[in-house]
């Protein structure tokens, strides 16, 4: 996800050795996840629920709110954009497969240098930053007249730092903490907000300080919207039954190693944080479509010390949350790396532990991206190891093997991050997995944008196999992102994925006799009565041909996907040799077969 640094410069930002096989004991579920459910699904309201009773529109035209091709993909993150009726075009697609959940990507907090005459400059210092230009009262630069005003207040006050934070939202009162020396400035199509944070990291509950005390501040500059797009966000999602995951600030970023937060902006990241939280409380405390905030701030999923100062970011937004807009969870996106060649991969033990030290900051959703369309891990099962790797996926890792090219495959690492998640659970963390699948190919040459960089579109046979990767170890499964990935392209991915329902997608098997009878139960998406399942192995004469003779005839787990059904066939275990990898193949009524087969292997 690291092209987006690029397409939003210095503001935003979106976005393991030996392979475990599934064994399949009689009566017992492949699946160690003890997940809670998604509870950002709802009922969505009615499309003709306006007070004529016609349906309602608007200059973006009609809504739409039925869900016409559900899929097992629920949540989708979105670039922000000026144009309202993009909104409602991503909002009416989401929800028409089926998605539950947007999630915004958002900006960074930055700390900027000034210029002797009060001026904002760009990140690299050299000249006068234009965003923040117009930020002029009485006639002087919003940093020039801040610092008068509290030496005024007091001569021994200074700003001894300025940070910058930029946003297409709007706030309420409910970010001054100190209205006399806090403002709105209104310049144009911008609106500026100008906060104050002493430097020693506290955040006053008065003006009073500023008066009695000579200190340094923090002045923290947003550049804001005059309409606020997450009250438009928040009106889509309630229309369309949808969750909405505002973006809390991304914190600063280290000058020495950009891939941590930098510790010295933290205390200004906790303030603005706060404020802008409090705010939410005072306007969106009761919003249904409030789902919870994404923490935009990425790090790779491995083995980490508890002062990581990412993971003290983590803790000090999730607590801010707790205190201000308490049962709303914070998201967190982080990346995996099971490439061996490079020192800094982890394999899949390493990242459950980095799981669990997630956990311990009180994130409420750890959703980590597959690392599939970066080529960073790869899909393949144990006994596919010694096969040559994706072709899409060699100018990441080389010709080579699956075994050779990565610590595990996606499925090792989400089996290891559920157990991982379970223990956390027994420890009283309230956590849930989900995962992040992404939606894109390694591609310098046909990228879906200029701002997508080497990433290109994908395919929903390709969105189908990582679905039954990783589908029966999440409560979950979101995708980096709508947009451009599943909009570029004719016909675009999510016109594929419409065109497309209703292929089945297993993501589990269960060896459950039912009566006199031995078969399977498999787990998965769009499974009827009349499936035909073919099963092989290596050295069968002929393959097995059954067909499903019944769906939801168990109770399923409560941590899997809300729309995971189960579909049972009979089959007879005793003919197949102790140790020998099964692979279960489905076929719709209409015969569309499914992307990838299941591979199983019986316990001896």
């Amino acid at each position: 996800m690291r092209w987006l640094t690029a397409f939003l410069g210095l503001a935003i930002l979106a976005t393991a050795v030996v392979a475990v096989v599934m064994v399949l004991p009689r009566g017992e579920s492949a699946s160690t996840a003890q997940s809670t459910p998604s509870t950002s699904s709802q009922s969505p309201p009615d499309p003709s629920a306006s007070p004529s009773g016609t349906p309602y529109t608007d200059p973006c035209g009609t809504f739409d709110t039925a869900v016409r091709s559900p899929y097992a993909l629920t949540g989708y993150w979105l670039i922000p954009t000026t144009d309202h009726c993009t909104w409602r075009r991503q909002f009416t697609a989401i929800h028409e497969v089926g998605g539950d959940t947007v999630i915004r990507i958002g900006w960074g907090l930055q700390a900027r240098r000034t210029s002797e005459d009060g001026r904002v400059l760009e990140k690299e210092g050299s000249k006068a930053d234009p965003r923040y230009a117009s930020c002029v009262e009485d006639g002087v630069p919003c940093v020039e007249a801040a610092e008068r005003d509290l030496k005024a207040a007091n001569p021994g006050n200074r700003v001894s730092w300025t940070f910058v934070y930029r946003t297409d939202e709007a706030f309420g009162d409910g970010l001054f903490r100190c209205p006399a020396y806090e403002r709105r400035i209104v310049a144009g199509d911008t609106v500026f907000y100008r906060l104050l944070a002493p430097d020693d990291g506290t955040d006053d509950p008065s003006c009073d300080n500023v008066r009695n005390r000579g200190r340094g501040y923090h002045l923290i500059l947003v550049a804001a919207a005059k309409k606020d797009s997450l009250t438009e966000l928040l009106d889509l999602g309630d229309r369309f039954g949808v969750k909405v995951f505002p973006a809390l600030p991304l914190a600063p970023r280290d000058p020495a190693q950009s891939t941590r937060a930098s510790e010295r902006g933290t205390d200004t990241l906790t303030t603005l944080t706060r404020r802008i939280l409090q705010d939410y409380g005072d306007r969106f405390a009761n919003r249904t479509s409030l789902g919870g905030f994404y923490q935009p701030f990425e790090l790779q999923l491995r083995d980490m010390k508890a002062e990581h100062p990412t993971l003290a970011v983590y803790a000090s937004q999730h607590q801010i949350v707790e205190q201000e807009m308490p049962g709303k969870p914070i998201l967190v996106s982080p990346y995996l790396d099971a490439r061996k060649r490079l020192p800094f991969s982890a394999t899949p033990q390493e990242v459950a532990k980095g799981f669990e030290a997630l956990a311990r900051t009180g994130v409420g959703i750890i959703a980590p991206q597959d690392s599939r369309g970066t080529g960073k891990v790869g899909l393949f099962w144990p006994d596919q190891r010694g096969q040559r790797v994706d072709e899409r996926l060699r100018s990441v890792v080389g010709e080579t093997t699956n075994g050779d090219a990565y610590h595990g495959s996606t499925r090792d690492y989400y089996r290891e991050m559920a157990a991982a998640r379970t223990r956390m659970v027994e420890q009283g963390y309230d956590v849930q997995l989900w995962a992040n699948v992404e939606a894109f190919e390694p591609s310098s040459d046909e990228p879906c944008a200029a701002r997508t960089g080497t990433r290109g579109r994908t395919d929903k046979k390709r969105l189908d196999t990582a679905v039954t990767q990783v589908g029966r170890y999440v409560s979950k499964i979101v995708s980096y992102m709508w947009s451009d990935f599943f909009t570029c392209g004719s016909p675009s991915l999510s016109e594929e994925v419409a065109r497309d329902a209703g292929r089945p997608i297993p993501v589990d098997a269960v060896h459950r006799p039912r009566d006199i009878q031995d078969g399977v139960e498999i787990r998965g998406y769009d499974i009827p009565v009349g499936s035909t399942v073919t099963i092989t192995w290596p050295g069968q004469e002929t393959p097995e041909v059954t067909k499903v003779t019944g769906v939801d005839l168990e109770a399923l787990p409560a941590d899997l996907p809300e729309r995971v059904r189960t579909a049972w066939f009979p089959f007879n275990w005793n003919g197949v040799p102790q140790g020998t990898w099964v692979r279960i193949k489905v076929t719709a009524p209409d015969g569309r077969a499914a992307a990838e087969s299941l591979h199983v292997r019986v316990g001896s």
